[in-house]
């Protein structure tokens, strides 16, 4: 297994992800001066909340467990006001701390409860999931979902640290690691082609959590992550220069795939929608004239080779198209995708005409 790794990241403030197993070891550092920590996290991971209470104590600070439901049902309105009330009750000062423990739905909506509480107090990310680590937990954007569509009310708001025990992914069920290679593909089409030309020699070896590979291609993604958070934490770089393109390079597939969760009530894992939504996009940039067939049929391949789906069900364009308008990415009615020129050269698509994104569509419901 990779030997703990630290990589930086600079935004409002900077911070640091510490990645390897045994790398929990690093969260006492993080807590210095906090006299109260709560944990927000979901009962499937109890057992991690556990070894972080153990290391909590050795500060001499006092814990409090904040469990919420699982999946995406933890980033509501009643959920937040929930977490809000124990900090209340527990008279939580700006010198305290929030940790979110699990996937990405808690540690987004962790950071939020951080973000708001006191207008700020401290957060740290442990990602116990692979869409956590290599996603979620690492770009500073918290939020939760309203009936409007999903992540529409959050903030921009960096954590003090992130760590990445790899130890937790041994317990995580297939499916849900499965899903959490879509993003790690995706950083391989849109910035780090060598991420695919591991997943097209050994996807296997990349799939086996206790590997050394799977732990590399983590690395690799944070990284890549690190890199334009850094460079744009905010989002505001926007142009068709891939220089420029800023953090919406990370968007890839997500504008569709958003829609897809919203249009399915959120019983898709987010990995499988947003691998649905990057063949979307490739289709979409093929009929532009932006994007090979040969690099389309690259997509389907390796995301078909982890397991993801590449299609979608026919005769719900109407709620898809009404879900993408008031998606946060979108600029007035004009919709905003990023698209691929060729494998690791992602620009944006603004304003396609209707009839290309139909067909779009159609290209991933044939």
């Amino acid at each position: 297994m990779l030997e703990s790794v630290c990589v930086r990241v600079q935004a409002e403030h900077d911070y640091e992800v510490h990645i390897g197993s045994g790398s929990i070891g690093h969260l006492t550092s993080m807590l210095t001066g906090a006299s109260q920590v709560a944990i927000v996290y979901q009962k499937p991971v109890l057992q991690w909340v556990e070894s972080i209470t153990a290391h909590v104590a050795e500060l001499g600070a006092n814990v409090l467990p904040i469990e919420v439901p699982d999946g995406e049902a933890a980033k509501s309105v009643s959920v937040l006001e929930g977490c809000w009330k124990r900090l209340g009750e527990f008279g939580f000062t700006r010198s305290d701390a929030v940790i979110g423990v699990g996937g990405g739905a808690v540690t987004d909506l962790a950071g939020f409860v951080a973000a708001t509480w006191l207008r700020g107090i401290r957060n740290i990310n442990v990602p116990t999931t692979l869409l956590g680590m290599v996603d979620a937990a690492v770009g500073g954007k918290t939020g939760i979902n309203t009936s409007a569509g999903k992540n529409l009310v959050g903030s921009f708001y960096s954590p003090a640290g992130v760590i990445c025990d790899l130890d937790t992914l041994a317990t995580l069920p297939r499916p849900d690691l499965l899903a959490g290679m879509a993003e790690v593909a995706k950083v391989g089409l849109t910035s780090d082609p060598t991420i695919l030309t591991d997943l097209q020699r050994d996807v296997d070896s990349c799939c086996d959590p206790s590997g050394d590979l799977m732990a590399d291609l983590i690395r690799r993604a944070v990284g890549v992550k690190a890199d334009v958070v850094s460079r744009d934490f905010k989002e505001a770089a926007s142009s068709a220069k891939r220089s420029t393109l800023g953090r919406e390079v990370l968007n890839y597939g997500h504008t569709f795939g958003h829609a897809i969760e919203l249009v399915e009530d959120y019983r898709w894992r987010h990995g499988a929608a947003i691998s649905v939504g990057m063949v979307y996009v490739a289709e979409l940039a093929r009929l532009a004239g932006l994007l090979g067939a040969a690099e389309v049929a690259t997509h389907r391949k390796i995301l078909g080779s982890l397991g993801l789906p590449t299609s979608y069900v026919p005769g719900r364009w109407e709620q898809l198209l009404g879900a993408m308008q008031i998606d946060k990415k979108a600029r007035g009615a004009t919709l905003r995708f990023v698209v691929l020129t060729g494998i690791g050269e992602p620009v944006e698509l603004t304003g396609p005409d209707p009839q290309l994104l139909l067909a779009a569509y159609d290209a991933v419901t044939a």
